[in-house]
């Protein structure tokens, strides 16, 4: 039982750490390098992440990074040692936070650029970028902050775990 445990929590340090990484990045790095861009350049720039970062490498991080906390936090609490417990339930909350923002804010207007369609035909493209820009980065930013804090409960849980085994 503990190694299964430590396993699904070294699966969630993981996938929660690629999610951290991902987002701050985009964070410190892409979305800073977008802003430079003028209106056109900067909907094609964010239409042609979002349709290469739908991949199987993306989605196993992101959903594994619920997934993996989740099982982390019911094979700990099952074993009867939930001296980790605490730190697991703190990360799975900030995960779901990352992930449901996503899925209900940074997505829909993921979705609102692509359905724009090409951005030479668009006739204000200011008016769409402006309508999107602050907002998805300010989210971005919610489920940057989270991730990394769910990381930093998994890191703590894992040391709670090592110092709790016989």
């Amino acid at each position: 039982m503990r190694l299964l445990q430590l396993l699904s929590l070294l699966a969630s340090v993981l996938s929660v750490g690629l999610m951290a990484g991902l987002f701050t990045g985009f964070s410190y790095a892409v979305m800073p390098g977008l802003k430079i861009l003028d209106d056109r350049g900067w909907i094609a720039g964010m239409q042609s992440i979002n349709r290469v970062i739908l991949n199987g490498w993306f989605m196993t991080a992101f959903l594994g990074s619920v997934l993996f906390t989740a099982a982390a936090l019911a094979l700990n609490w099952f074993s009867g040692d939930r001296a980790a417990s605490p730190w697991l339930l703190l990360a799975l909350v900030l995960a779901l936070v990352m992930f449901i923002g996503t899925i209900a804010v940074n997505v829909p207007m993921n979705d609102r650029l692509e359905a724009a369609g090409d951005p030479a035909q668009i006739a204000d493209p200011a008016a769409l970028r402006a309508s999107i820009e602050s907002r998805w980065i300010a989210w971005n930013t919610v489920r940057g902050v989270a991730a990394l804090l769910s990381l930093l409960a998994l890191a703590w849980a894992l040391v709670v775990h090592g110092r709790s085994g016989s």
